[in-house]
């Protein structure tokens, strides 16, 4: 395979800046698709008029963005996935800003509650009923894993149908991250994982229940309580034998979590998906 385009003309200064941005540019601009190869090395190279360090320090510095990956010295593989790209900026945001887990708690019931919204506008019938199943496969679920990617799955089925794509990315994983918090400071099995889980299983059928009678504005008002009242058990829980976290402890088991589930370069997914330990 070779290189699109045109190369943008390199100029004195940081010359692997310059190739990182040119192949960035065509990564996301879909040029370079998710899933494609870039050009070998000594390639790149002769495309560029650059030496091949110059490369391999581009093609690093591209990994670490995550938008390729390279194993056992192949060549380097695009892996420009929105979900992959969007968990590591927010993960990075939250841990050098310092985000407090009660603030991301409650940007996620904002964002919920404003798909729960769009959702009742323009949701058909069929996605409604899709919602409906995910609802009532959550108290079904056995175990901590397959209840935790239950309850996941609901709330990014209610985002879908709002058909905004931004706030579903945005939603699933920060919903990613409420449950991974929930589950570590729960202790898992045999923790206190079930009264975030299976206690609010009516509030979820409260919410399918009003984005299916097409009110908006109820649709956004129950999501609401239902956060709060999940935020309240969140931050409640502990594990057997153990006391409540204090809020510091809350933002400390966020950030464990974060550090443990969302890598740069990790892999063929910059986000480890699975039930935190």
């Amino acid at each position: 395979m070779s290189v699109p385009h045109t190369p943008a003309k390199i100029y004195r200064g940081r010359v692997a800046d310059q190739i990182v941005e040119d192949l960035r540019t065509q990564i996301l601009s879909g040029a370079l698709p998710d899933g494609s190869r870039l050009p070998a090395e000594r390639e790149l190279a002769a495309y560029y008029d650059v030496s091949a360090p110059t490369v391999r320090e581009a093609v690093r510095v591209l990994t670490a963005m995550g938008l390729v990956n390279t194993r056992n010295g192949s060549r380097a593989t695009v892996t420009a996935q929105g979900d992959t790209l969007l968990a590591v900026s927010i993960a990075s945001v939250v841990q050098v800003e310092k985000v407090g887990a009660r603030e991301v708690l409650g940007l996620l019931g904002a964002l919920n509650a404003y798909g729960a919204e769009l959702a009742a506008e323009h949701a058909s019938d069929e996605e409604i009923a899709l919602l409906r199943a995910a609802a009532e496969a959550v108290p079904a679920a056995e175990g901590v894993e397959r209840s935790a990617a239950a309850l996941q799955h609901f709330f990014a089925t209610l985002c879908e149908i709002s058909h905004n794509s931004l706030l579903a990315a945005l939603s699933r994983f920060i919903t990613e991250m409420q449950i991974g918090l929930a589950v570590k400071l729960s202790g898992g099995e045999g923790g206190d994982w079930g009264r975030v889980a299976g206690a609010l299983h009516t509030e979820r059928m409260r919410i399918v229940a009003a984005v299916a009678s097409r009110d908006p504005g109820r649709a956004a008002s129950v999501v609401r309580d239902y956060h709060r009242q999940a935020v309240e058990r969140i931050t409640s829980v502990r594990k057997e034998g153990g006391t409540a976290p204090s809020d510091a402890g809350l933002t400390e088991a966020l950030t464990s979590w974060l550090r443990s589930n969302v890598t740069l370069g990790g892999g063929p997914s910059a986000v480890r998906r699975g039930t935190p330990s």
